[in-house]
């Protein structure tokens, strides 16, 4: 598969050395350019690119993984992505700690607002309710494997995403749409930061 990153931070980073691991290319990309990737792609290895946001998103499967302000600036430099499957990693903080403030959305959670600047594509919430570290962690522990929540409103996109969080070693559970399931693992939300293993 290739996988286009929206983001190069630490939690872009993460997900693209595990699916480098798998065999996956990956496609990075950030607000700076191509070239500020350099380092980093050499360090990833002959899997690794970089390429401007459009580039990424037209990738297989595309993770969004940028800072909450930047989304809409983001969201809106890209093509229409019909039937592009799209992990949205973040979290809706309007500033960040020590004074973090989440944002107010109303009555929508953020992946549904993430899916109304992105029509077309299928938006599966996943990987933001864990800390960056515990994603770059390997999710196989003795006592059994990191739980990855996600939630979205596509089976199949689910699914995908499912297969491929499993790949990594994660051990995915479906808590349902967006509006419901999304609720649960955003910010505020009672499985938002709760890391726990599922016994195989």
């Amino acid at each position: 598969m290739r996988i286009g990153m929206l983001g190069a931070g630490t939690v872009a980073q993460a997900l693209a050395r595990h699916a480098i691991l798998q065999g996956h290319e990956v496609v990075l990309s950030n607000s700076r350019g191509p070239a500020s990737l350099t380092p980093l792609v050499r360090e990833l290895g002959p899997l690794a690119s970089a390429g401007t946001p459009a580039e990424a998103a037209a990738a297989d499967l595309v993770v969004l993984a940028v800072g909450w302000p930047r989304v809409p600036e983001v969201a809106a430099s890209l093509p229409r992505l019909d039937g592009t499957v799209v992990v949205d990693a973040t979290n809706q903080f309007a500033s960040l700690p020590p004074n973090p403030r989440i944002a107010d959305l109303g009555d929508l959670t953020g992946s549904e607002y993430v899916a109304s600047l992105l029509p077309g594509a299928r938006v599966v919430k996943a990987f933001n309710a864990l800390f960056a570290q515990y994603i770059a962690a390997d999710p196989r522990h003795a006592a059994g494997r990191q739980v990855l929540f996600l939630a979205g409103d596509d089976p199949d996109a689910k699914r995908t995403v499912e297969r491929l969080a499993d790949s990594f070693g994660f051990a995915p559970v479906d808590l349902g749409p967006l509006r419901e399931g999304g609720r649960l693992i955003q910010l505020g939300g009672p499985l938002s930061g709760l890391h726990v293993l599922k016994q195989d």
